[in-house]
């Protein structure tokens, strides 16, 4: 593939990946905030029933005076920009950046993992890209709200969950090429449902080999709460790969028409002469 066509997808794949952001911002603001405003309500509520005892342990040392500053302080970005402009600004950042890498990994599997359709491939890559980057990791170390986790192991439960995605990430690829060296013996069909079986399984071991997330949940936290958040959070990740696979399969089909009419008119001249 060459260099022009390779820039022409990452720049129809960014902006694939910018209106997926779009769509993801809209279920994010409409079914995800109601989640973390409720679990922001929780740590606000528990804040509070901890505050008497804090204001009577500075009371002795001057007061109630310097137990207030620091509240005042710590005002910074209102709650309405954060869950508008900031989420936006920060969805759409994400949007942009997985797209543009979607389809660098597109141009890198047109024409290699079988004889798709642009179409088709740019869906099968959405979808790859969703369970390796996203699922698989979430289902080791699922989303947490505000207000659940200690704020001290947040560096470690980051690199966890980014050790996560680069190790699903790598099986997906090995599970692909052992799919590809797999057909000539097997068939299409049968390679592909053990390179599946073989991912599957070495998941499963990476599962059990690594740490688990160590922050339990609070016993007083509402489970139905935490269960909404991370069906949010879900289904904030599977309407982006889906919006960015349909988008982009429609940007790629445009952009590779002229080359696979041309890629025709070749192999047909040979057969005219």
């Amino acid at each position: 593939m060459h260099a022009s066509t390779v820039r022409s997808l990452l720049v129809r794949g960014m902006l694939a990946g910018l209106i997926a952001g779009l769509f993801a911002f809209a279920v994010a603001y409409a079914v995800g905030e109601p989640p973390v405003n409720g679990a922001i309500a929780v740590e606000e509520t528990h804040a509070a029933g901890e505050a008497p005892a804090s204001h009577g342990a500075h009371a002795g040392h001057g007061g109630g005076t310097a137990a207030a500053e620091p509240a005042e302080e710590e005002e910074g970005i209102s709650r309405t920009a954060q869950s508008t402009f900031g989420l936006a600004t920060g969805v759409l950042v994400y949007g942009v950046a997985l797209g543009g890498i979607a389809s660098l990994a597109f141009s890198f599997a047109l024409g290699r993992v079988g004889r798709f359709s642009p179409r088709a491939t740019a869906a099968l890559t959405a979808a790859a890209a969703f369970t390796t980057v996203y699922l698989v990791p979430f289902l080791k170390y699922p989303a947490t709200p505000p207000a659940v986790g200690n704020p001290d192991t947040i560096g470690k439960r980051t690199t966890l969950f980014f050790l996560m995605i680069l190790l699903s990430v790598l099986l997906g690829i090995a599970a692909v090429i052992a799919g590809r060296r797999l057909a000539p013996r097997l068939g299409n069909w049968n390679a592909t449902l053990a390179a599946g079986a073989g991912f599957v399984v070495v998941t499963a071991v990476a599962f059990a080999v690594l740490p688990d997330n160590t922050d339990a949940v609070a016993a007083d936290f509402p489970a139905a709460l935490l269960w909404d958040f991370r069906l949010a959070s879900l289904a904030i990740q599977a309407v982006m790969w889906a919006v960015f696979g349909i988008v982009f399969g429609v940007l790629a089909q445009k952009a590779l028409a002229p080359r696979t009419a041309d890629a025709d008119v070749q192999a047909a001249a040979p057969a005219a002469g």
